[in-house]
């Protein structure tokens, strides 16, 4: 088996989405719009921010409806086995104050997120670790001569996806997965890990195809 390291997204791919659930239980509908509607990260959060402050809602607020979490049905599950099989790290444009409770539940795996800057309880504003931190990990990562699986659903995974040496895509939209063809679409867990699997046995055939396809 390959020295490796599979990287994850985490909200809808382990978890649930953090910001439809506070949509849902505030009833702000314009919350609902998330990385895999908007692919300009910067403006989502910016928008967000101004939203949470039109409706006078606080970091508190947020961390109340994370708290009711928990992971997709088989996520823990899917997550064990492949801890078993070699390195995970999740890799997700979350934030440390919206992740720690969602990482107990998954049984404590590496996360590299970000993190917000709040300001007596309200979310000012928010700061990423550097531009582009889930395909800039993954360089890293191989850098140091590891064979890196990836995996997401958004349009912010698509670096990720692209620099990593096999990339998949996991419960994502139709429009993201017609525009990114190049990248094999899975819906259950079993799928994927046996993906996952074949990549890090070096039996895979989906990297060949993602570089077959992309060159076209």
């Amino acid at each position: 088996m390959k020295q490796s390291v599979v990287v994850l997204d985490l909200e809808g791919v382990l978890v649930p989405e953090i910001w439809i659930s506070v949509a849902e239980k505030t009833g702000i509908v314009e919350l609902r719009r998330t990385t895999r509607d908007e692919p300009d990260y910067e403006k989502l959060m910016l928008g967000r921010i101004k939203i949470l402050d039109q409706h006078g809602l606080k970091l508190a607020d947020i961390q109340e409806v994370i708290a009711t979490l928990r992971p997709l049905d088989g996520a823990l599950e899917f997550l064990r086995e492949l801890r078993s099989l070699t390195q995970v790290i999740i890799l997700s444009d979350t934030f440390e104050e919206f992740a720690k409770p969602l990482m107990k539940q998954l049984e404590w795996p590496t996360i590299f997120c970000n993190h917000l800057v709040i300001e007596n309880g309200r979310v000012a504003d928010y700061k990423l670790r550097q531009p582009q931190p889930k395909r800039h990990s993954v360089i890293a990562l191989k850098s140091l001569y590891y064979y890196i699986v990836a995996a997401g659903d958004s349009f912010n995974d698509t670096a990720m996806l692209m620099e990593a040496n096999a990339g998949f895509f996991f419960h994502a939209p139709e429009l993201i997965k017609q525009q990114f063809p190049q990248f094999t679409p899975f819906e259950a867990y079993g799928e994927l890990l046996n993906a996952i699997k074949g990549e890090l046995k070096g039996n895979g055939n989906y990297s060949g195809h993602r570089e077959k396809l992309a060159s076209r």
